[in-house]
């Protein structure tokens, strides 16, 4: 089954509102390509990376989102937002039908800590169904450094994951390595969206199930529309990657158990790796009289003996 999915890559601002930016481009997005069924923005493009708008769903946002897939009939994943719910603030995307109806929520389940600090973790993954098409699972942006999620995902029966991120890091050709090798893991289309500006550093990437990619866009504002066909997803698990190998059967019929993953079982090295706490300068860390010589920063000494 063929599906006409289009990606959106945009200068957004931390500061401002990015609503009706965002609304513009759609307008252009579908006035241009008329034939797009479903569009994608990237992670927290509506308001940027500050916590103080955070909005409850439904809210003002997500109502104007719903709006604008109801005018163009399409599915929309306006990227995520900072959500308020049960005196917490997660990181949550929702997915809107063509008829304007919210169908789920997906909440980040790895926050970016230590930097993404006091946002909650989600813990329910989410994978929906467009009709006579196939199934479709979402993740977000540091949410695939863990293969355990998309793996999830695809056992969950997902054929592509929407995966908003917001990474503007020196760290983001290995985030392109993880989307391709997880997309040939899995045999899945992955659609990994970044922003511009404040929210991100480019780069967006559409990598195919066999981890080929198809699209990766540059370092400027893109519109990115693709049609994927789900029955090579099918193909490529049932048949192997070229006709070789068949990940997803294996891990079926893996005869190994994971103790890594059982609670009860403490392999002792992972607890000696210190806490979870946002990286300082050696300096600042030690405080002491030991990292320089003397006592005294060398950048102070040659004012210090004057």
């Amino acid at each position: 089954m063929r599906f006409a999915i289009a990606g959106v890559q945009m200068y957004l601002s931390a500061v401002h509102s990015n609503l009706e930016p965002m609304r513009s481009r759609l307008d252009v997005l579908l006035s241009t390509f008329p034939w797009v069924e479903m569009v994608m923005f990237s992670e927290l493009a509506p308001h940027g990376f500050f916590l103080s708008k955070a909005e409850t769903m439904p809210g003002p946002t997500e109502n104007a989102f719903c709006e604008m897939a109801r005018k163009h009939k399409i599915w929309l994943i306006p990227g995520s937002m900072y959500e308020k719910k049960d005196g917490k603030i997660y990181n949550t995307v929702p997915v809107i039908n063509p008829d304007g109806t919210v169908v789920g929520r997906y909440r980040k389940m790895f926050p970016f800590r230590p930097y993404e600090e006091h946002v909650a973790a989600g813990d329910e993954f989410l994978v929906f169904d467009v009709p006579d098409v196939g199934r479709f699972g979402v993740s977000i942006c540091y949410d695939i450094w863990f293969p355990e999620t998309t793996r999830t995902l695809a056992a969950m029966g997902a054929q592509v994951l929407l995966h908003p991120t917001m990474t503007n890091t020196i760290d983001r050709n290995v985030e392109l390595a993880i989307v391709r090798a997880s997309a040939a893991q899995n045999q899945m289309y992955i659609l990994d969206m970044n922003g511009l500006g404040d929210c991100g550093n480019g780069q967006s990437l559409i990598v195919g199930p066999e981890g080929y990619v198809i699209h990766q866009a540059g370092s400027g504002s893109e519109l990115m529309p693709v049609e994927i066909n789900l029955d090579r997803v099918d193909h490529t698990r049932r048949e192997g990657i070229q006709g070789l190998g068949q990940p997803l059967k294996s891990f079926r019929d893996r005869k190994v158990v994971f103790d890594v993953y059982r609670p009860e079982v403490d392999f002792g090295y992972l607890s000696k790796l210190g806490t979870l706490e946002k990286k300082t300068r050696r300096a600042l860390a030690r405080g002491d009289e030991r990292f320089f010589e003397d006592g005294v920063p060398p950048n102070t000494q040659d004012q210090t003996e004057q």
